[in-house]
C-alpha cells in the first residue's frame, strides 16, 4: 500500500513539474530579432518574412515590435489586405511603439505597416503559427505538429527549405511523457 502511495505521489509530482515547464515554454519573440527591424527592408533578402521563415511559432507565443509610434504603426490584417497593402479596416491597429501580440490560434497571421507606402516597399510580416494535434491550443497532453506553410507562390515569394535541427514541441512533450512513464514503471 505504501509503495502505491509513493508511486502516485511521484506521478503527481512529475505531472505538475512538467506541466509548469510546458506552460513556461511560451516565448516572446522580438520581430526581426532586433529593436530596429520594423522598417522598410533594404532588399528583398532583408525582409522580415525571410527572418520569420527560420523560426517556428507556437500558440501562446507573443510577437513584440519596437518602433517609433509617432512615425509608424503595426496593423494586423487579412491575407488580401496584406497582399494589396490595404491599410483600411485592419483587424487590429497598434500605434504605441511597443506592441505585443499574443498568438492565440494556429494558422497564418498577417501584419503590415500603417504607412501604405512603407507596406508597398516591403514593411510587412507573414507568419504561420503551428497547429496543435487534436484541435487543442496548448497544454501538457497536446503536441504541436508543423502546419503546412502556405504556398510561397501565393505571396509572390521564393520557397525556402525548412530549418533543420530544431526539436518540435511534440518531440519535447513525447519525451517528457516517456520520462514520466518510465519513472512510474521503475518505482
Amino acid at each position: 500500500m505504501a509503495r502505491r502511495v509513493l508511486v502516485e505521489a511521484s506521478f503527481l509530482f512529475f505531472f505538475f513539474f512538467f506541466l509548469l515547464a510546458d506552460l513556461g515554454s511560451c516565448k516572446e519573440v522580438l520581430v526581426g530579432g532586433k529593436p530596429t527591424a520594423w522598417k522598410v527592408p533594404s532588399s528583398p533578402a532583408d525582409s522580415l518574412n525571410k527572418w520569420a521563415e527560420s523560426l517556428r511559432f507556437h500558440v501562446g507565443d507573443s510577437l513584440v515590435w519596437k518602433y517609433d509610434g509617432e512615425k509608424d504603426s503595426v496593423l494586423q490584417v487579412t491575407k488580401e489586405a496584406y497582399i494589396n497593402c490595404n491599410t483600411t479596416n485592419p483587424a487590429a491597429n497598434y500605434t504605441n511603439g511597443d506592441t505585443k501580440v499574443k498568438l492565440e490560434r494556429s494558422g497564418p497571421y498577417f501584419f503590415i505597416s500603417g504607412s501604405k507606402s512603407n507596406c508597398v516597399e516591403g514593411e510587412k510580416l507573414h507568419i504561420v503559427v503551428m497547429s496543435s494535434r487534436g484541435g487543442h491550443t496548448g497544454g501538457f497532453f497536446t503536441g504541436s505538429a508543423p502546419s503546412p506553410a502556405p504556398s510561397p507562390a501565393l505571396l509572390g515569394a521564393q520557397a525556402v527549405p525548412p530549418v533543420t535541427g530544431s526539436a518540435s514541441s511534440l518531440t519535447r512533450r513525447v519525451g517528457v511523457l516517456g520520462f514520466v512513464g518510465l519513472s512510474i514503471v521503475l518505482l
